[in-house]
Formats: structure tokens, C-alpha cells, sequence
């Protein structure tokens, strides 16, 4: 089975899910075997992660890899399905191309392009919606989804039906009324719902500004983790004792350091 060059694309897919299906056969891996669509899962999230870091770190090999990983899980649970009669990889590839033509018309039929990229995404969302169940606005939006991104996701399916304010200083209005809701909370299932609004209106807020806040969060985490370990290397074995302004002074040194 091994090959001497990449090949053909499609030639090489054939070829993954040749190994895919032996590892699943009587005789083929015992973990794989054992596998289930939700014991998959969260390597499917867990990879897709790994594609988002390696773009975030400009890791073009890593990528390769990551992609190669992603696809993997793909033709798992394409595989899983086969065996049970759902539907096999040929009908994800097909499902895929089929919908990306018809979400494509301006393309692969005669419909005219919209003005800009965002016209053309409006579009894009226009027909999506045509395609869904009819059971309400919010539907579709994955419940796995990581909090952030659909808390975004569920405030622009709304916005698109004219629930939304007409500009930026209503989310941020919110934003001072939800935390001063947090702060007169009383109880810790009062927080724990008060904390949810907060998080809720921030992300109205960038959502207002055009920011992803699922990136957003992810490059403020990368930033806390470089400044964070800059410290540690700067103070060494001593870190852990400083007091809290020694700390401080070291987090201002770094995040000078990081700006130079």
C-alpha cells in the first residue's frame, strides 16, 4: 500500500479509506474497532484546534499535518457510518460538492455576482436559510459549538431578523448593565446566570465591531501565556515567592519587552 509520491488526490483519499476500513475489520486494530461516533467526537473538535493553531502560528508544515489529521477523522466516522448502512465517504464527498455548487450560483449556474465579498455572503446565508428546516431562526446552530462562537452565531441569526440594536452603543450599554447585575449578585447560581449575560453582551459588543470573539479570546489567552512565561524565565527558581507587585513589575516588563 505504500506509495512512492503523494499521487492523485482522489487516487490517495481511495487509499485512506482502504486503511481506514482495515483497521476497522475483524483483525484490524482493537481501538480503532472499538470506536463509536461519540467516543470519535471529540478528537474531531480536539483536531480542528490544531488546524485553527497551526494557522494562528503561521505553520505551514503543521498545517499539512493538521489538515491530514482533520481529514482522518472525516473518513472515521464516514467509515462508522458505512458499516451501519448510513452512508459512506462517497456520499459525504458527493453531499459537499453538490451543495457548494448550489450555494454557488453566481459560479456554477447563471446567477449574477453579487457587488463585494459581503453582498455574496449575504447571499450565501439567504440561500442557507432557504435550505434549512422551517422550525425558527436559531435552528441549525450546533449546541457543541464552543460557547463563544455560538453565543456569535445565535446573536446573527437573530440580527438577521431585525432583533438587534442599530448600533454599537446599545451592546455596550448592556455590557455596564449586565455587570452591574453580576456585582449585586448575591448567591452563586445568581453569578453563575448573571456571569452568563456578561460573557453574552460582551460578545454583542465585538460582534458590533466586526471581531471574531472566539479569536479574539484565543489570541488574548496566546498573549497571557507568552507574557506569562517571560516572567517565569526572567525571576527562575524564584518566581513562585515573589509578592504579588514583584509579579506585576515582571508582567510590565514583558509586556514592554513584547511591544519593543
Amino acid at each position: 500500500m505504500t506509495t512512492t509520491g503523494p499521487g492523485p488526490a482522489g487516487l490517495q483519499l481511495e487509499r485512506l479509506a482502504a486503511i481506514m476500513a482495515r483497521l476497522r475489520e475483524p483483525g484490524g486494530c482493537p481501538w480503532d474497532r472499538a470506536q463509536t461516533f461519540a467516543t470519535i467526537a471529540p478528537y474531531t473538535i480536539e483536531e480542528a484546534y490544531e488546524v485553527a493553531d497551526a494557522i494562528d502560528t503561521g505553520d505551514m508544515s503543521g498545517l499539512r499535518d493538521e489538515l491530514g489529521d482533520l481529514l482522518f477523522q472525516v473518513v472515521f466516522h464516514s467509515r462508522m457510518a458505512e458499516e451501519v448502512g448510513h452512508f459512506a465517504l462517497a456520499d459525504v464527498v458527493a453531499g459537499i460538492a453538490a451543495k457548494m455548487e448550489r450555494r454557488h450560483p453566481h459560479v456554477f449556474g447563471d446567477a449574477t455576482p453579487a457587488a463585494d465579498a459581503t453582498a455574496q455572503l449575504a447571499d450565501w446565508e439567504t440561500i442557507k436559510a432557504a435550505e434549512r428546516p422551517r422550525d425558527g431562526a436559531l435552528s441549525g446552530v450546533a449546541s457543541a459549538l464552543p460557547a463563544l462562537m455560538r453565543a456569535d452565531k445565535l446573536q446573527r441569526r437573530a440580527a438577521r431578523t431585525g432583533f438587534d440594536w442599530p448600533d454599537a452603543s446599545g451592546p455596550r450599554a448592556k455590557v455596564v448593565e449586565e455587570l452591574g447585575e453580576f456585582e449585586a449578585a448575591t448567591t452563586d447560581a445568581e453569578r453563575l446566570d448573571e456571569g452568563g449575560d456578561l460573557l453574552f453582551a460582551v460578545v454583542n459588543v465585538l460582534r458590533h465591531r466586526g471581531i471574531d470573539p472566539e479569536a479574539a479570546l484565543r489570541g488574548a489567552n496566546a498573549k497571557f501565556e507568552r507574557r506569562f512565561k517571560a516572567m517565569e524565565a526572567s525571576a527562575g527558581a524564584s518566581f513562585a515567592g515573589l509578592d504579588l507587585a514583584a509579579k506585576d513589575a515582571l508582567w510590565d516588563q514583558a509586556k514592554a519587552a513584547e511591544r519593543a
